[in-house]
């Protein structure tokens, strides 16, 4: 059995994990509250946006934590076509949940489905990332763990949905966020818990790339996009502030006075 490390690099990567999960939680959030204020395209395209933030957002909290995991005896590497498709599932299934509540016609229903749909998203990419580990052994779970672990993620993820879409203002959204952010990180490191490594001893090579020859730069890519995600969601009027405006627009022009 080896011995599992995780917060090898100290306090700085769940800190910083949790940090990235309310980002991307706050984003997607804000893009879903949008979409249930627009129509046609514009709606489709928050909602596509939402997905990728929640999507990026979870993936990205996931291996800054695992860049503080590490086993006594085995090198770590990671798969990288299942590591990019823990990415994509993320997202696809993340926005089946997020679409799930922006086109769905009763409230309740929508809510349950689309937080059972995020949640699933959470664990669904959680769990294919830890299946492109490689090691010196073989990857266990306890079930009960990681039943708790979805269990946490789906429960927290309709919490926070209904949090974006039922509490007003600024106070709502970051509550939303910081509960979405903890159902992340609580579910990751819960289905860490889980985790049993049975060691092989041999001196042969890992295959895979190291966390810093692929892990990081992309971590570092997608938190950019994210951040420069949100300053364009921040600075994009709303729904109610493009009807203000065009609402002062028509009374100037029908102020100006007419040609004799």
């Amino acid at each position: 059995m080896g011995h599992i490390h995780h917060f090898s690099a100290g306090w700085v990567s769940p800190v910083l994990a949790y940090a990235m999960a309310c980002v991307g939680s706050a984003l997607g959030l804000r893009c879903t509250v949008r979409a249930l204020a627009a129509e046609g395209r514009s709606r489709r395209n928050w909602l596509l946006t939402a997905s990728v933030a929640i999507g990026a957002g979870i993936w990205t909290m996931h291996f800054i934590a695992m860049l503080g995991f590490g086993v006594t005896g085995s090198p770590v590497r990671y798969d990288v076509p299942l590591t990019v498709l823990s990415l994509l599932v993320a997202v696809v299934v993340v926005g089946a949940g997020v679409f799930t509540v922006g086109y769905g016609a009763a409230r309740l229903r929508s809510l349950l489905l689309g937080g059972l749909g995020t949640g699933v998203g959470v664990a669904a990419m959680h769990y294919l990332g830890m299946a492109a580990l490689r090691l010196h052994g073989n990857v266990g779970y306890d079930p009960l763990l990681v039943a708790l672990s979805v269990v946490i993620a789906v429960a927290a993820a309709t919490a926070a949905l209904w949090a974006a879409l039922s509490v007003r203002g600024a106070a709502g959204a970051a509550i939303a966020s910081l509960v979405m952010g903890l159902a992340v990180t609580s579910m990751h490191y819960t289905g860490m818990a889980a985790v049993n490594i049975d060691l092989t001893p041999t001196r042969a090579p890992v295959a895979g790339a190291t966390a810093m020859e692929f892990i990081f730069p992309l971590t570092v890519l997608l938190g950019s996009s994210l951040f420069l995600t949100v300053a364009f969601v921040a600075l994009s009027p709303t729904a109610q502030e493009r009807a203000a405006s065009a609402s002062a627009e028509s009374f100037r022009e029908a102020e100006l006075p007419t040609s004799p």
